[in-house]
């Protein structure tokens, strides 16, 4: 993360403030991405200087590499598993508390540890939150390779969207399971909870980067370094 970078000091201030509500003992589900590696970073500081004894569930093998190199416990998901508090990012957040995530390319895993988890906090700038999803971002799709070409074919053809397969470095971008992301643009997205549902009907599509009914905080930095706490319990739609 780039100290430099204008928002730094707004990720900073909703990571520390995150990290607060560690607790000795817990299972922790660490997220990916600028924000949820500050509060890496800072709950590895809370570790050292407190001798907190907790374990932690990466949702990337880019987190799970930054974590270790921290010191951090990193533990594998068991049948048994039960992670108390999952701390992560988002690239937009809507007024009803829907988000989209993904575009670090961790969105299976970590919706995955999202639905284990009995609560899950949001970190974000003031430059994710916005009036609806779609606003800013497109909705990352992750889909088996084996057939992606059909497979983009039906999502255009069913949501009137444009879908782009995801490159980095002018390479086909490959998750960490083995997949392909299509990033699908919508003018605007009203219903999240119902795309997510008709997304899931197309076979070939893995997991979507829309997450509903999910987030029961998010915390906003401001640059600042003031913050602001959204509580899902006081939303009322």
């Amino acid at each position: 993360m780039n100290k430099n970078d204008s928002s730094y000091n707004a990720k900073l201030a909703a990571a520390q403030h995150a990290v607060r509500y560690v607790q000795d003992g817990m299972t922790l589900g660490l997220g990916t991405g600028s924000t949820a590696e500050i509060a890496i970073v800072k709950l590895a500081e809370r570790v050292m200087r407190e001798n907190l004894n907790i374990f932690c569930i990466p949702t990337s093998k880019r987190t799970q590499e930054f974590a270790a190199a921290h010191g951090l416990n990193i533990a594998e998901i068991a049948e048994d598993t039960e992670i108390d508090l999952t701390i992560d990012g988002a690239d937009e957040v809507s007024p009803d508390l829907s988000l989209i995530k993904g575009m670090g390319g961790a969105l299976l895993w970590e919706k995955i540890v999202a639905k284990m988890s009995r609560k899950l906090y949001i970190v974000v700038d003031t430059t994710k939150i916005v009036k609806y999803l779609g606003e800013k971002n497109p909705v990352p799709v992750e889909v088996v390779q084996y057939g992606w070409k059909k497979t983009k074919r039906m999502i255009e053809a069913s949501f009137r969207c444009s879908a782009q397969l995801r490159t980095r470095d002018g390479k086909i971008f490959v998750t960490d399971s083995g997949n392909y992301i299509l990033d699908c643009k919508f003018e605007k997205i009203d219903t999240p909870s119902e795309l997510e549902r008709r997304f899931r009907e197309i076979t070939g599509v893995v997991e979507t980067g829309l997450f509903c009914g999910l987030a029961k905080k998010i915390i906003v930095g401001n640059t600042d370094g003031s913050i602001r706490e959204i509580d899902a319990n006081d939303i009322h739609l």
